[in-house]
C-alpha cells in the first residue's frame, strides 16, 4: 500500500512539475454557440483570449447536439450571428432546393456548421481555441481566475483576468460557488402575473436530436436492436405519417433532423438527472431510447432506407450531446423578468437601456412531466437582454451565458435557442473584453460602463434594440440604435401570429408626448425650453432645431441654415426641409444623435441615469 501511495505521489509530482502555466486576458469555457461568439468578440476587441471546449467541435447544441434547424432571430441578424448566417447561406447557395432568402429558417448539416465556426475562429488574432480539452478545476485568484485543464496528456493551468462560463449546464459557475434558481418561479417571487402561484420544481424536457440520411429506396440501413428496446415507448407515433414527420426536418444533401416531442426523442428531465453525478447515466439511457426510436422507424415504420450518418464520429451515430432547454439559472446583478419583455418602457427599471443582445424566439414549453403547466403567453415580443443578467452578483469577473443566464423561468424559455445564445455570447464577450482591456484602470464586473460596452458592440454590428425594419445596411442604423437605447424613441409592436415584431418605423412622425418625458429626464434645461416654446402635439423640424440651439448654445439662424443646406446632401433625408412640418423618427434620431448625443449619458445596470 505504501509503495502504491509513493507511486501516486510521484506521478502527481511529475504532472505538477511538467504543468504549463498559460496567461490570458479572457478564458471562455464551453465552445457553445454563445461561447464561440464570446471568444470571437473578445479577440476582435483586441484582448488575448482562450476558448476551451471538451468536445471536438465548436457550436455546442447547434452542431454537436444536432439542433441544426434554427428559426429564431432570422429577422435580427445581429453581429456574429448574422455573420454565421451569411456564411451558411453562402455555403449552400448552389445546393438544389436550398432556400437562400435572407430571413429564411437556417438549415445546415452539423459538421458544416462546426466547420464554419472553426474557420471564423481561425481567422482571428488574439484567439487560441483548444478543442478536445476538458477542464478540471476552477479557482478564484484575486480579481482573476485559475483553471486547470487536461491537455495532450498533461495538466496545465490557465490564469485569466476574466472567466466566461459558456457551458450548457452552468458547471463552471457552480464550482465557483454561484447560487442558482430552478424550475417555475412563484408569482410572489417574480411579480409575473403569468407565473404560477407557487413554485413548481419542473424543468423543460431535453431532446436528443438525431440526423438521418435517405440512402435511397433500395438501401437497408436498419440498425441492430438496441439494448432494452421497448416499442411501447413510441405508442404516441401509431397512426401518424412517419415519413412526413421525418421529411419535416429536411436538411441539405438528403439529411433530416429528428426533434420530436413526447413519444419521440424528447424526454423528461430534472435538476437531479442533470446533476453531474447522475448525468452520464441519464445520457446513456436517453441515447438508447433514441436508438430505439430509429429502430422503430426502420422496422415498424418501414423507413429502413433512412439511417444514421458518420459525421459525429460516435459509435452509435448520434450527436455526442443533447439539446438542453433549461437547467439552472444564476443569481446575477439583474434578474430579467417577463415584464421586461412585455412592457419594457413602463417599468421603473429601464433594462432596455443596458441591452447587450436581442431575441425574438417564441417561448418553448416542452414538458413530458405533466406538472409543468402550459403558460398562456401573449404574442411574444422581440426583446433586449440586459447587461446585468450575465454578471454574477457576488463573484467578481465571472460572466455567464447559456442556461445560466440570470432570468426567470418564463423569460428564459425564449433565450435558450442557439441563435439567441450566439447574440448573447457576443454581448457577454464585449463585457469581458471591457474588463480585460481596462483592468489597469481597476475595471471589473463590479464597475462597468454600460455605454462604452454598448458602443463597442455597435462597432461590431451588434443590435441593442430588436428593430426588424432597420437593417445593418441602413446608413442611420447606429444613430437609431443609440437614440432608441435612451428611450427617446420607443419600439412599436406589430403582432404577427404568435409573435410580435418590434419596429422603429423610421418614416412615421414624432409626437411631443413620446419624447418630452425622456428629454426632460436627460437634459436639465429642457423644462425651461418646454415652458417657453410649448410645442404642439406633433414635434416639428423647427422644434428640434430650437431645442438643439438651447442645449448646445448655438445661434438658431446659422444652425437652421446649415441644416437646410445639408438636409438632403449630407443626411440624405427623403422629405424636403421644412421647419413647420412634423419631424420623422429617422430625422429626429439622426439629428439628436449628432448634436445632442443622449447616448453619452451614463446609466447604471438598472437603466437609471447617473448624474
Amino acid at each position: 500500500m505504501l509503495k502504491n501511495l509513493l507511486a501516486a505521489l510521484f506521478c502527481l509530482g511529475f504532472l505538477y512539475t511538467h504543468a504549463d502555466t498559460i496567461k490570458t486576458d479572457v478564458l471562455v469555457i464551453g465552445g457553445t454557440a454563445s461561447g464561440t461568439a464570446a471568444a470571437l468578440q473578445c479577440a476582435r476587441s483586441k484582448v488575448k483570449t482562450i476558448l476551451v471546449e471538451p468536445g471536438q467541435w465548436l457550436g455546442g447544441e447547434m452542431t454537436s447536439g444536432g439542433m441544426c434547424i434554427v428559426d429564431a432571430n432570422r429577422n435580427l441578424p445581429s453581429g456574429i450571428w448574422g455573420e454565421f448566417r451569411k456564411q451558411v447561406l453562402n455555403f449552400y447557395k448552389k445546393t438544389p432546393g436550398y432556400d437562400t432568402t435572407a430571413n429564411a429558417v437556417l438549415r445546415f448539416e452539423p459538421y458544416t456548421g462546426a466547420a464554419i465556426l472553426k474557420k471564423m475562429t481561425d481567422t482571428v488574432k488574439n484567439l487560441t481555441v483548444k478543442l478536445n480539452t476538458p477542464w478540471i478545476s476552477v479557482k478564484k485568484n484575486g480579481a482573476g481566475w485559475e483553471v486547470t485543464i487536461a491537455e495532450k496528456g498533461k495538466t496545465n493551468i490557465i490564469k485569466a483576468q476574466v472567466l466566461i462560463d459558456a457551458t450548457p449546464t452552468g458547471d463552471v459557475a457552480a464550482l465557483a460557488g454561484v447560487q442558482f434558481s430552478t424550475g417555475f418561479d412563484s408569482r410572489q417571487d417574480t411579480g409575473e402575473q403569468l407565473a404560477p402561484e407557487n413554485a413548481i420544481p419542473v424543468i423543460q424536457d431535453i431532446t436528443w436530436c438525431a440526423i438521418l440520411k435517405d440512402y435511397g429506396k433500395a438501401a437497408d440501413k436498419t440498425i441492430a436492436q438496441p439494448a432494452g428496446y421497448d416499442p411501447s415507448l413510441y405508442e404516441a407515433l401509431k397512426g401518424k405519417d412517419l415519413l412526413k414527420m421525418v421529411l419535416g426536418g429536411k436538411l441539405p444533401n438528403d439529411k433530416y433532423m429528428l426533434k420530436w416531442g413526447e413519444g419521440g426523442n424528447s424526454f423528461k428531465s430534472s435538476v437531479e438527472l442533470l446533476d453531474p453525478k447522475n448525468r452520464e447515466q441519464f445520457y446513456k439511457e436517453t441515447r438508447l431510447k433514441v436508438l430505439g426510436l430509429i429502430y422503430y422507424l426502420q422496422t415498424v415504420g418501414g423507413l429502413k432506407n433512412f439511417g444514421v450518418t458518420d459525421e459525429f464520429g460516435t459509435p452509435d451515430g448520434l450527436p455526442p450531446i443533447p439539446y438542453i432547454r433549461e437547467y439552472r439559472r444564476s443569481k446575477g446583478q439583474i434578474r430579467m423578468v417577463l415584464d421586461d419583455i412585455l412592457t419594457p418602457y413602463s417599468r421603473s427599471s429601464k433594462l432596455y437601456r443596458t441591452s447587450i443582445a436581442v431575441g425574438d424566439a417564441s417561448p418553448g414549453q416542452h414538458f413530458v412531466d405533466k406538472r409543468g403547466p402550459q403558460t398562456p403567453y401573449p404574442p411574444f415580443p422581440a426583446y433586449s437582454i440586459p447587461l446585468g443578467s450575465v454578471i454574477i452578483k457576488d463573484v467578481e469577473n465571472l460572466i455567464v451565458t447559456e442556461k445560466a443566464l440570470s432570468a426567470t423561468h418564463l423569460m428564459s424559455a425564449s433565450a435558450f435557442y442557439p441563435s439567441v445564445q450566439m447574440v448573447l455570447g457576443q454581448g457577454a464577450g464585449t463585457v469581458a473584453a471591457y474588463c480585460a482591456f481596462f483592468k489597469d484602470n481597476g475595471k471589473t464586473t463590479k464597475n462597468l460602463d454600460v455605454r462604452t460596452i454598448q458602443g463597442e458592440l455597435l462597432d461590431f454590428k451588434g443590435y441593442l434594440l430588436p428593430f426588424s425594419d432597420v437593417s445593418l445596411t441602413d446608413p442611420n442604423f447606429r444613430a437609431i440604435q443609440q437614440v432608441s437605447a435612451t428611450g427617446l424613441l420607443q419600439g412599436i409592436q406589430k403582432v404577427t401570429g404568435k409573435n410580435t415584431a418590434i419596429l422603429f418605423m423610421p418614416d412615421t412622425t414624432v409626437t411631443t408626448a413620446e419624447v418630452a418625458p425622456v428629454i426632460k429626464e436627460i437634459y436639465t434645461r429642457a423644462f425651461i425650453w418646454f415652458n417657453r416654446v410649448k410645442p404642439a402635439g406633433q414635434f416639428t423640424v423647427g422644434n428640434l432645431i430650437s431645442f438643439i440651439s438651447e442645449i448646445t448654445l448655438s445661434e438658431p439662424k446659422p444652425l437652421q441654415a446649415a441644416l437646410e443646406k445639408q438636409w438632403q446632401t449630407t443626411y440624405k433625408f427623403k422629405q424636403a426641409f421644412d421647419i413647420n412640418r412634423p419631424i420623422t423618427r429617422r430625422e429626429f434620431a439622426v439629428l439628436t444623435n449628432k448634436y445632442l448625443n443622449p447616448f453619452a449619458r451614463t446609466v447604471d445596470l438598472s437603466g437609471k441615469l447617473v448624474n
